[in-house]
């Protein structure tokens, strides 16, 4: 213990200066604990307040899909541009290096292939898994209008409230099947619902028309699913229209993994999502980066 004839009085108290509170930067999020904050900062660049996810977790229902046959080769590369990475435990157990910076979100609902119906999901991963495996948040699939609507959406409050109690963030993951509308209202209604009930951030799809009025009706932050691989310039136009629409950010797979050249790619969507940049400019840094490499 240290010497009590040592200690020098205290007195540097700046009473003439109230202790300010910082407001969290993610939408809808001020009220949340601080472990949760602390993970979510971590998945959202605090600077732009926005995030680049690489989604690689295709394979849980469909197998080993085009440009996911080796994640050691297609995807590492690709790590130093993500701020997050959306996987399962297995590729995160077998493939990817404990020390990598990445904030990780874990896939955790799962049971069904491309073989059967794909909203017959269940929750297939412990919290103490998410919490052994340092997860930032956890995704769960949910099918509004789907066969297994109601199982789904009792997923996601499930790892909701037991995510709460750990301080994990659940990302609510809107599918899309083949009989589901794909407009407006329907992302209106499904990433409300998953608001509703708790979801911390949604990934959703992108509409051309009227999609603004999605982000503005959800009361949390969504961030665009990247979809079908489509031509690189389309592909950096969603994004970018996805974001100045109010997404906070992408979570791109196959646009970036199945790209020609996936680490111009990644770049050149981080430009576009963290720096504003246009979908031409987005796409000469792809073509300088592609002809560099």
């Amino acid at each position: 213990m240290a010497d009590m004839d040592e200690i020098k009085e205290a007195k540097l108290f700046y009473t003439d200066r109230p202790q300010e509170t910082e407001g969290f930067f993610i939408k809808g999020s001020n009220s949340l604990d601080w472990g949760i904050k602390n993970r979510l900062a971590r998945i959202f660049n605090p600077q732009s307040g926005r995030t680049v996810m690489l989604a690689i977790d295709h394979g849980y229902f469909q197998g080993p899909t085009t440009g996911l046959e080796r994640v050691d080769i297609n995807i590492l590369p690709l790590l130093p541009f993500a701020d997050t990475l959306m996987l399962t435990r297995g590729i995160l157990r077998s493939v990817i290096p404990p020390s990598t910076s990445n904030s990780i979100v874990l896939r955790v609902s799962g049971g069904a292939s491309i073989l059967k119906e794909l909203s017959n999901e269940d929750i297939a991963v412990d919290i103490e898994e998410s919490i052994r495996l340092n997860a930032c948040a956890m995704a769960v699939q949910v099918f509004i209008g789907g066969e297994y609507e109601k199982q789904s959406i009792i997923n996601m409050t499930r790892m909701v409230d037991i995510g709460n109690r750990y301080g994990i963030p659940t990302l609510a993951v809107t599918a899309v099947g083949k009989d589901m509308a794909r407009d407006a209202q329907y992302f209106r209604l499904a990433c409300r619902i998953c608001a509703e009930l708790g979801a911390h951030y949604i990934k959703t799809y992108y509409i051309e028309k009227n999609f603004e009025t999605v982000t503005a009706s959800c009361p949390v932050p969504i961030v665009m699913a990247g979809g079908k691989k489509i031509p690189e310039p389309e592909a950096l136009t969603m994004a970018y229209n996805a974001v100045q629409q109010g997404a906070y950010g992408v979570d791109i797979g196959r646009n970036i993994f199945q790209s020609e050249a996936p680490v111009a790619m990644i770049q050149a969507i981080r430009a576009v999502v963290h720096e504003n940049e246009t979908p031409a400019r987005a796409f000469d840094l792809y073509n300088t980066l592609k002809r560099e490499k």
